[in-house]
């Protein structure tokens, strides 16, 4: 059975995990269907003042991205759903739900943001994706020792990741949070799996600066197997991430998985800036490269 791209999704249950992020579980239809693959993301569309639902375009359209998104786009402004990326922190299939965790940006005003704040159960969104054809080929079985970085954002991720990981798997995980207070338990009782907290408040510069600090100082392995990184977050703070492991530390491109999951001063809303243009392409020239040559081909 293939399942929906394109559902309405209702509220089930909320969950304040710490004081700066929410945990909202949603059931719908075809999520009974996913297939289960490390960090499945999807879009989320949050309905207008005034909406008791988003509306979203005349079925048909959905077996198809482009044509799908261009009959979203058609939706005239003020109707128009404001649509954000996220991550699934969990899935079960048995009772036809998924859990998202929201970040609750301190001092921020956008949709998303406003309505997790506020969300209650039987509260409706509707969701674009997982999308199975967008599922990167980690190696999460085959890499030696793995990286896995990024802000806050980037947790529910990095949670789901830790979780699919093997027995025996080495890994090392640096977090950027804003304070002790939002540290969560993590899946690391398997022996290798070291988390590394990072508080911005503890250290000077903005946000990513303190994780930036971090991954130059963590101790990667060389000489021992593969090695292979996971990173997210903002988007430029990510880039300056890779350039250093690909350019200080030697990893290959295809050694680093990489993804901008928002910007400074700017929201998803805005057009894309030359270097989300320019990751954009290579994150997609890096996919085709997974799904053909596989890992090391």
């Amino acid at each position: 059975m293939t399942p929906a791209l394109v559902a309405l999704i209702h509220v089930t249950d909320v969950q304040r995990i710490t004081p700066r992020m929410v945990r909202i579980t949603f059931t719908g239809d075809g999520l009974d269907a996913l297939a289960p693959w490390p960090d499945q993301q999807l879009k989320l569309c949050f309905p207008r003042p005034g909406q008791s639902a988003p509306r979203l375009p005349d079925e048909g359209a959905e077996g198809d991205a482009m044509r799908w998104y261009q009959a979203f786009l058609a939706i005239p402004e003020d109707e128009r759903p404001w649509m954000r990326s996220y991550t699934v922190r969990s899935h079960d299939p048995a009772r036809q739900e998924i859990a998202v965790d929201f970040v609750l940006h301190e001092g921020a005003d956008g949709p998303a943001t406003r309505w997790a704040a506020s969300a209650a159960v039987g509260d409706t969104l509707a969701r674009y994706g997982p999308d199975a054809a967008y599922a990167g080929q980690l190696p999460l079985d085959t890499a030696d020792w793995l990286l896995l970085a990024g802000d806050d954002t980037a947790l529910p991720a990095i949670g789901s990741l830790i979780e699919t990981l093997p027995e025996g798997a080495r890994a090392l995980a640096c977090i950027e949070v804003a304070d002790a207070a939002e540290e969560q338990p993590l899946a690391v009782g398997r022996a290798g799996v070291t988390v590394r907290w990072i508080h911005r408040k503890d250290a000077p510069g903005g946000p990513g600066e303190a994780l930036l600090h971090a991954v130059r100082d963590a101790d990667i392995p060389s000489g021992e197997g593969e090695v292979f990184a996971w990173l997210a977050g903002e988007a430029g703070t990510v880039r300056m991430l890779r350039r250093h492991l690909v350019g200080e530390r030697g990893l290959d491109k295809r050694q680093a998985h990489f993804t901008g999951y928002w910007r400074r001063s700017l929201t998803q809303d805005d057009a894309p800036t030359e270097e989300d243009l320019a990751e954009a392409q290579e994150r997609i020239a890096a996919l085709r490269a997974e799904s053909g040559a596989g890992w090391g081909g």
